[in-house]
């Protein structure tokens, strides 16, 4: 039998449907009700070619701006990695993903030295543990603490610079006797101002879209000069 729809449901299924569409605020022409293809199709194209013009220009600035701190880094994480330092990455998120991306980079690079290095996001059921067991705030530090000597190497990565199981790794990090470093948008957050972070790569915009791609191109580069400066390294020891 079918039941007739309440009025409370057709009352909230208008509103629903005269609400602001979710897409709006990203393309607000697409919820104008235009019927020209064609000039529809136009709106697209500047709105992504507006969007990569963008992420190019937030790209070269966060690298001029990171310059001589990528050097820095480079040069301390290819010592400990010559002495037998570990890298590990973590983060939430689509951050978890850049953390995980990462580590594979260092660990298997596409050409030059492979380094040790793990992501402590790649583990689900390491993740749902600890999270289920002694809260989800622990959830890198515990595994630092199990894991990490004092030697190697931590790298957060976040937009916002202030989730709580963050800093708390980092603390956790610091405190083992490992080289901390932090990527974060907007003005850095809580990673910028830490005595817990090393170094902290600060991308300055309000847009997580935007920070992530330019902290994408800044994990590249310090890979890169991990390379070069490891390499020169162990030459050296030779």
């Amino acid at each position: 039998m079918n039941r007739p729809v309440s009025t409370r449901t057709e009352s909230a299924s208008a509103a629903f449907e005269t609400s602001t569409p979710p897409t709006s605020f990203l393309y607000p022409f697409l919820d104008g009700g235009a019927s020209d293809t064609a000039a529809l199709l136009a709106d697209l194209a500047r709105s992504a070619q507006a969007k990569a013009a963008d992420s190019a220009a937030l790209r070269r600035s966060a690298l001029t701006a990171n310059a001589a701190l990528l050097v820095t880094a480079a040069a301390e994480m290819s010592r400990r990695f010559v002495s037998g330092g570990r890298l590990f990455t973590f983060g939430n998120g689509g951050s978890s993903t850049d953390a995980t991306t990462l580590a594979t980079l260092f660990a298997r690079p596409p050409a030059g030295l492979p380094l040790p290095a793990w992501s402590l996001t790649a583990d689900q059921a390491i993740l749902t543990a600890l999270g289920n067991d002694v809260g989800f705030e622990l959830v890198f530090a515990r595994q630092l603490i199990a894991r990490a000597t004092a030697g190697d190497i931590a790298i957060a990565m976040s937009t916002s610079g202030n989730s709580a199981d963050l800093t708390a790794a980092l603390r956790e990090a610091r405190r083992r006797g490992l080289y901390t470093i932090g990527f974060a948008g907007y003005d850095g957050g809580a990673f910028a101002s830490s005595p817990d972070v090393d170094a902290c790569f600060v991308v300055r915009s309000q847009s997580v879209h935007r920070i992530q791609e330019a902290q994408a191109l800044l994990g590249y580069q310090l890979w890169s000069a991990v390379q070069r400066s490891t390499e020169s390294e162990e030459s050296e020891v030779r």
